[in-house]
Order: C-alpha cells, then sequence, then structure tokens
C-alpha cells in the first residue's frame, strides 16, 4: 500500500497508455496518485484525470519554468479549479536557479503569488527547490508556520535543510534518485527525516528509480524507492509503506476511496 506523492499523468510520454500506466500502479499497490500540475493547461487536464479516476487526485499551479508565462488571470482560473474536490494541493510552485528557463525575478513574483492564493485558499503547497535552497527557505519561512504547509517535492537538499524546513511543518518527498550509487546526501536525508514527516514519489515520467533507470518513469515503481527507504533505515518494507501512505492521505486530506466519478454528479 503506497501513494505516489507526486507524478505528472497528463504529458505526452504518458499519450498513448495512460489509462494502462493507472491501473497497472493500482495492480502494484499503489492506492493513491497526486497528478501534478505545471500551468494552466496542465492543471486542467490533471483535474480531468481525478475526476475520472477515483483513486487519482490532482494539483493546480504554475511551475516556476513556466514562470514568464503566467498571467493574473492564469492565477484567477487555478484558483477557479481550485474549489474542485478532487484538487488537493496548490503546485508545483517553487524556484529552479539550475535551469533558468525563467528568470529569478520572474520566478520569484510568480512563487510569492502562488504562495499567498494558497494560503487563502487554505491549500497546502507542493514545492520544486533546485539549486535556491536559501531563498526558497526564507520564503517559506516568511509565510509562518502550519501543521500542513505542504511538501518539498524531490528533495535534494541536506538533512539540515530537511529540519529546518519541518519545523515550518512541510514534509519531505523522496524521490528515486535514493536508488542511484552516487545520490549520498539523498539518501541520507532518507535515513535521518523521521518517517512520520516523509512521503515517497515518482516525479514520472521522471527520475526512474534503479532498476528502471533510464526508463520512463511511472506511479508503480514509487515501491523501489520505498523498498531503499526501508533498506537504508533497516526497518521492514510495510512500515515505510504504511507510514508515508498515512502522511500523504494527511497532508492532502485523502479518503480511503474517492467516490466513482459518476457518483459523485448524481450526488
Amino acid at each position: 500500500m503506497l501513494i505516489d506523492s507526486h507524478a505528472h499523468l497528463d504529458m505526452t510520454d504518458f499519450r498513448k497508455d495512460r489509462q494502462e500506466v493507472i491501473e497497472r500502479a493500482f495492480q502494484n499497490g499503489i492506492v493513491h496518485i497526486v497528478s501534478i500540475g505545471i500551468d494552466l493547461k496542465s492543471s486542467v487536464a490533471a483535474l480531468e484525470l481525478a475526476r475520472t479516476n477515483r483513486r487519482v487526485s490532482a494539483s493546480v499551479g504554475y511551475h516556476p519554468h513556466n514562470a514568464e508565462c503566467c498571467r493574473p488571470s492564469d492565477l484567477e482560473a487555478l484558483a477557479g479549479l481550485a474549489s474542485e474536490p478532487d484538487v488537493v494541493a496548490w503546485g508545483e510552485i517553487g524556484l529552479d536557479f539550475f535551469r533558468e528557463y525563467a528568470t529569478p525575478d520572474a520566478q520569484m513574483e510568480v512563487f510569492q503569488r502562488q504562495l499567498s492564493v494558497a494560503h487563502d485558499l487554505n491549500l497546502p503547497v507542493i514545492i520544486h527547490d533546485r539549486e535556491a535552497h536559501d531563498v526558497v527557505y526564507s520564503t517559506l519561512k516568511g509565510m509562518g508556520k502550519r501543521e500542513r504547509n505542504g511538501v518539498i517535492h524531490c528533495f535534494s537538499g541536506n538533512s539540515g535543510l530537511a529540519n529546518a524546513l519541518m519545523d515550518l511543518g512541510y514534509f519531505i518527498s523522496i524521490p528515486g534518485t535514493v536508488t542511484y550509487k552516487n545520490a549520498a546526501q539523498v539518501q541520507e536525508v532518507a535515513r535521518s527525516v523521521p518517517l512520520h514527516r516523509m512521503l515517497v514519489e515518482t516525479d514520472a515520467p521522471f527520475l526512474a528509480p534503479v532498476p528502471k533507470r533510464g526508463k520512463r518513469n511511472e506511479p508503480a515503481y514509487v515501491r523501489f524507492t520505498a523498498s531503499e527507504i526501508a533498506r537504508l533505515r533497516g526497518i521492514p518494507f510495510k512500515e515505510v509503506a504504511r507510514q508515508t501512505t498515512e502522511n500523504a492521505r494527511l497532508l492532502f486530506g485523502l479518503v480511503e476511496s474517492k467516490q466513482p466519478a459518476s457518483s459523485r454528479k448524481s450526488a
């Protein structure tokens, strides 16, 4: 029993077999998937997937790569989508100073605006942080501490940063990179973060774990990540699965199983 807390199911990588990928995840013990929006179009697509798959939920948001394309009207539209019951978080938002597909100033402006909207809507946030640890931390600290502030997706910092972010009310999400031989830092984080503050994710279609590295990632593969965390901590796989699933349900307000789409529409 696992929850993939971060996958991009709407992406074109899954165009030919999207529904098969979703079903394969459930056949491999994945009980829920959160499909992540990265702009208005993908957020709409993620929501549509959630509406038609009772074990998929959606998030809405503007990724930092797309910050220069984000208009005020787009954020208004996303806020409208956020009222849908299948939307459980605002994100993926944040800063990326590694690729810099958008300028740092544009990224920061859109990041801060989205944090404010998510706070007003009382939605947890899904944070992207690449080569921007100090600025992301100071920005989130400025928003204050809450019990379910959100999650740092695909965490790439050290244990000290993880502790500081957990103190603000954020969960730490461990991706498939924890299975890589040269991933000493994320492996140390996977050992040290309290299990009750940890999520697991695929970031599918990216970052496939060993033994699937180099292939398209998909939600079924999150079990390899959870298995490696269990090995690193010297605890049973079932313990990692149970606690990270409980954490994801708590953060995103997930129930055991959503009603079928037809039932929700007729209610």
